[in-house]
């Protein structure tokens, strides 16, 4: 399977930053039933990789279940170690990248210029995070999509909320990471539900 397989059933990634090992998984079931394919959990989230073992156990099966704000080589295997099966970064450290590829996980790096997107490729990333998307702007994106390869995912993430990804649509976009419109620390699996069924029903409606 390829990082598009995922993307395909739904290319919105839920960025559950700040949850704890015991919300996690009453949290990602309630986001899979929504729709989800993909949820990550932060490494600055408390006890992330006790959430990640515990995702690999419930719904490893079913959804993609990784860490974000991946910052060194030690994090992925770390990661990887876990159960992960993506590695999702602010950055586009190529020896991160190329450590995450080598332990068999999904990478997508953070970049903000074609110069950090090629070589985040030449790596091993298997798609582009455009971060942050605040410090971007759509027009951004579609002159990125004019050079890059088609086939590569592109994804923004910061600030993206139901009512705003219209315009990244249009300029290319593949898909989104989804933070704190759609997880806030705390939030219970009913509220983070709805919030998820309000950004299920924005992208298929286009």
């Amino acid at each position: 399977m390829t990082l598009s397989t995922w993307l395909d059933r739904l290319p919105l990634i839920a960025i559950l930053r700040g949850v704890t090992p015991d919300e996690v998984v009453p949290i990602a079931r309630a986001l899979a039933e929504e729709g989800f394919a993909i949820v990550e959990v932060p490494l600055n989230s408390p006890d992330p990789f006790e959430s990640l073992r515990r995702l690999a156990l419930d719904v490893g099966d079913s959804l993609l279940c990784g860490a974000g704000t991946v910052l060194t080589v030690d994090d992925a295997h770390r990661v990887a170690e876990a159960g992960g099966k993506i590695v999702v970064m602010p950055h586009a450290d190529t020896a991160v990248i190329a450590a995450a590829k080598a332990a068999g996980l999904y990478c997508t790096p953070g970049i903000a210029t074609p110069t950090e997107g090629f070589a985040a490729l030449a790596a091993g990333a298997d798609g582009l995070k455009l971060f942050p998307a605040e410090a971007q702007t759509p027009s951004v994106l579609k002159a990125m999509r004019a050079v890059f390869p088609k086939d590569v995912p592109f994804l923004p993430v910061g600030g993206i909320a139901p009512n705003n990804m219209g315009p990244w649509r249009a300029a290319g976009a593949t898909g989104f990471g989804l933070g704190s419109a759609l997880y806030k620390p705390g939030m219970g699996a009913e509220e983070v539900r709805a919030n998820a069924r309000a950004f299920v029903s924005a992208w298929r409606q286009g």
